[in-house]
């Protein structure tokens, strides 16, 4: 390799790294030509690649690409996974490679400004890809206008059977009828009004008939005096004699 090859592979090394959401350091001893191609089509469809280059041309990439801290890993055997997409996705595939091959080991590695440890690639391989995460948010965010449509649905449902039960009881039935029927109401309003005017005049009469002491007829009867007996007149004379023998025989 040239000097101009050996440029161009740092530039391009130092395009991957500024490109890359991640970077994973990895310890690549063991593994095959033809696990290397198994290894590089799962990180393609987990939208990272996978690539071998000499530490020295590396050390110079990562100069280039202002990420010196990746110099650290630069150590033996070492290749590394630019991760262009979702790095939990990514650390999820070499996570299941290394379990069917038994090869790979982390040695490290960037995400963002932050430096990785081994540990921590092996933490991220077990953390929900972003798809997931991203359904996870949107059921968080959409959570509280769907408890407020199913709570206002219930209130509704549970208002209508209370009417129901309440119309079935015959409260709202018995006054939607006299709303409806205000010939009834001014037929009850009339025949009160009969009944007062008749209970009236009877109360009126009643009065009137109390009003009259018993025997007021007869006294007024009784007190009227007997005319008097004209003088000379046989036929009256003896009648009133008669009458006369007649109270006096009644009073003693």
């Amino acid at each position: 390799m040239n000097r101009e090859q050996k440029a161009a592979v740092i530039e391009e090394v130092a395009a991957e790294i500024r490109e890359s959401e991640a970077v994973f350091a990895i310890d690549y001893r063991g593994i095959s030509v033809r696990q290397a191609g198994d290894l590089r089509v799962r990180l393609g469809d987990a939208g990272a690649s996978f690539r071998v280059v000499k530490n020295t041309l590396t050390e110079r990439a990562a100069d280039q690409a202002g990420t010196a801290e990746l110099k650290q890993y630069l150590e033996g055997p070492t290749a590394f996974a630019f991760v262009r997409g979702d790095a939990a996705t990514a650390a999820k595939a070499l996570a299941a490679f290394r379990r069917e091959t038994r090869l790979l080991e982390y040695k490290g590695g960037l995400i963002g400004d932050r430096t990785l440890t081994a540990e921590d690639i092996d933490t991220i391989s077990r953390l929900p890809a972003r798809e997931a995460l991203q359904a996870q948010f949107v059921g968080v965010l959409a959570s509280p206008v769907t408890g407020l449509v199913r709570g206002l649905a219930g209130l509704v449902s549970g208002l209508a059977t209370a009417l129901d039960q309440i119309q079935e009881q015959g409260l709202i039935g018995d006054a939607t009828t006299a709303a409806d029927t205000p010939e009834s109401a001014s037929s009850a309003d009339d025949a009160g009004s009969g009944d007062g005017d008749g209970g009236g005049g009877g109360g009126e009469d009643t009065a009137s008939d109390e009003g009259v002491e018993p025997g007021a007829t007869e006294s007024s009867d009784a007190g009227t005096e007997a005319e008097p007996v004209a003088p000379g007149d046989p036929v009256s004379e003896a009648a009133a004699a008669e009458e006369e023998s007649t109270d006096e025989e009644s009073g003693s």
